[in-house]
């Protein structure tokens, strides 16, 4: 686990954040299930936004699902979305929501997406829940409480990250190939492919999901939302890893995302530095 992080609104109380995880875990289940009435419908319409990433009804009603929940509960706190933006709080809470975190693979029928719900306080990431729901598991975390990882016919157990101690020996993951080089980092790629032992673009949330059950060493994404790492982050950390920037700096904001197991962090941290030069 990482130390806990400072805030300048102060710590909120425990029974505060144990009352939001407990909806963010019921309302990411209640979202993804409200997901499959539309997986693999041959029938579903698919639109694209001004940035040309695909959106369907399933995305967006998903995410109503969840606003209306939060704003049900807790009406004070800020909510941001991918889908319908932001609307501001004053309880020094703020919802980071991704309705569907993996569009692409959802519209092409693969069951590797998730619908993910973080929780902010002060601008430190304190909570963040995980839905897989084609797979039927969950995971989730607050800081200082430990990583849980739910699926079926298993009660939650505690989730924790791999002992491997060598780029050499490591699975690494990404989200789609394609970013590398869209964000002028083809070469370390291929830097990555030879350094580990298998590369996988087993993406998207469920890339972390497997850092974080420690089945993978590392997923890397050069291209990130804060809604795509708002949940992660504490997920990443109370299962004993680490998820910072390319540079090693802790945040979800940074518009890129590295999780690993933090045994193989100083290695891929001197591989992306090299790599950058």
């Amino acid at each position: 686990m990482v130390e806990m992080p400072t805030s300048s609104a102060g710590w909120p109380r425990d029974e505060e954040v144990d009352r939001r995880l407990a909806l963010a875990r019921e309302a990411a289940r209640e979202a993804g299930e409200l997901t499959l009435r539309y997986f693999r419908d041959e029938r579903l319409a698919v639109e694209l936004k001004a940035d040309q990433s695909p959106v369907t009804i399933a995305d967006r009603a998903a995410e109503e699902l969840l606003r209306q929940r939060i704003a049900g509960g807790f009406g004070a706190d800020g909510i941001l979305g991918e889908e319908f933006g932001e609307v501001a709080g004053t309880s020094g809470f703020r919802w980071i929501l991704d309705p569907i975190d993996g569009t692409k693979s959802f519209i092409h029928g693969v069951p590797l997406y998730g619908t993910m719900v973080g929780v902010e306080f002060g601008g430190q990431a304190i909570a963040g829940v995980i839905a897989l729901p084609a797979l039927d598991e969950c995971i989730w975390a607050a800081l200082g409480r430990g990583a849980w990882h739910e699926r079926p016919g298993h009660p939650a157990e505690r989730a924790k990250v791999s002992a491997t101690a060598r780029l050499a020996d490591s699975l690494f993951c990404t989200s789609d190939a394609k970013s590398f080089a869209d964000s002028g980092r083809g070469a370390v790629y291929e830097r990555l492919q030879a350094a580990t032992r298998l590369g996988r673009t087993w993406g998207d949330c469920y890339g972390y999901v497997l850092v974080a059950t420690g089945r993978a060493e590392m997923m890397l994404d050069p291209i990130m939302n804060v809604w795509d790492a708002a949940a992660v982050q504490p997920i990443i950390e109370e299962a004993g890893g680490t998820f910072t920037d390319w540079r090693g700096r802790r945040a979800i904001d940074a518009g890129e995302g590295i999780a690993t197991n933090g045994h193989v962090w100083p290695e891929l941290l001197a591989l992306l530095d090299e790599s950058e030069k």
